[in-house]
């Protein structure tokens, strides 16, 4: 499985999968070796306004029956994916190849989706029964469906027309191709796709925030037990953003402070999408009234390709950690002191 690294490093646009009723995280396989791999892991890049964003991606089997391309033209040649700097309201056109490699004609689908980021971390296009709200619905083909020969390629025209209330920022789609027969369900779908990103507007507010931070205790009265410190990561700004996570715990005034193991980054989020974290702090000792405290340094790819860090977002939530020892010594001691004062006050009764 791929965990994100923190230096990313470009990928090949174009992508392969085989999915059910779910999405299968994008696989990526370049286009001159697209007929001899049958499986590829590759690590892409996201441009941002002509520069690179990289994303990750996981191959699955392909057969190398067709591949798809970008077409030179006037937004660039050679070009891995499509990205474009836009604005509100603008609308552009371009076309992509489909090319059959096989021996055997092929009838093909094809559709736009919507990017997100799974589960497990990896960037994916939607299934066609999403229906689509970015980029998916803002992309429109000529033809949504061909047939090829072995051997022939076709050029499907395709327009970009931006919403005039489109939000500033980055929005990720992407271009799927996939065999006709599997829009029945007859067959799993094996998908071929390209990405393509849009910055909207000129902007660069970058912003990642700590939501619904919360503490849960478990642990012996005798001893330190374990902290579960749960949260949400919300990307709030308009920058596609990865993050470096850190965590403590400690008991009032800062004593008996606890660092978590070293946290696996979390993975590139699109605007507005989340990223769910729960991590377990080993060696807390039950001092009452803890506190967690969440560093979070939001990590930005820079049109160089270079991954650098942002200024630091902290938050501190609290949960219990009822110290049972001590209160049951003061507990005793005082049932202790009780039992002695009445004694003490009956005897000088009975003087």
């Amino acid at each position: 499985m791929w965990h994100p690294p923190t230096c990313p490093a470009p990928i090949d646009p174009t992508l392969e999968m085989t999915t059910m009723q779910t999405p299968i995280p994008l696989p990526i396989s370049p286009r001159s070796m697209l007929q001899r791999l049958g499986a590829v892991v590759v690590l892409g890049a996201f441009l941002l306004g002509g520069a690179s964003v990289a994303a990750p991606a996981v191959a699955a089997e392909a057969d190398g029956s067709w591949e798809v391309d970008t077409v030179d033209g006037a937004f660039g040649t050679g070009r891995q994916n499509y990205t474009f700097a836009v604005e509100p309201g603008d609308r552009l056109e371009d076309a992509l190849v489909v090319v059959n490699n096989g021996s055997a004609p092929v009838d093909l689908a094809l559709y736009a989706a919507d990017a997100f980021t799974t589960a497990a971390g990896q960037l994916d296009l939607r299934t066609r029964d999403h229906a689509p709200s970015g980029v998916g619905a803002w992309l429109r083909m000529d033809v949504q469906a061909i047939s090829l020969d072995p051997g022939e390629s076709a050029e499907i025209p395709f327009t970009i027309a931006v919403p005039g209330d489109a939000d500033a920022g980055d929005h990720m789609g992407g271009i799927i191709t996939t065999p006709a027969s599997s829009s029945n369900g007859s067959e799993p779908e094996r998908r071929i796709a390209v990405r393509v990103h849009l910055r909207v507007g000129h902007g660069f507010g970058p912003s990642l925030s700590i939501e619904d931070l919360s503490v849960d205790y478990a642990g012996s009265p005798l001893g330190a037990g374990l902290a579960t410190v749960t949260y949400t990561l919300r990307n709030t700004g308009d920058t596609i953003l990865a993050a470096e996570q850190s965590i403590a715990v400690a008991g009032p005034f800062d004593t008996f402070r606890v660092t978590a193991d070293p946290i696996d980054n979390a993975p590139r989020l699109l605007p507005d999408e989340t990223w769910s974290v729960a991590v377990p702090v080993h060696g807390v000792a039950p001092s009452g009234l803890l506190a967690a405290t969440v560093a979070v340094v939001p990590l930005y790819t820079d049109p160089a390709g270079s991954t650098g860090p942002l200024a630091t977002v902290e938050h501190t939530g609290h949960g219990w950690a009822i110290p049972w020892l001590p209160i049951m010594l003061v507990l005793c001691l005082g049932a202790l002191v009780a039992v002695v004062l009445a004694r003490m006050l009956r005897r000088s009764r009975d003087a």
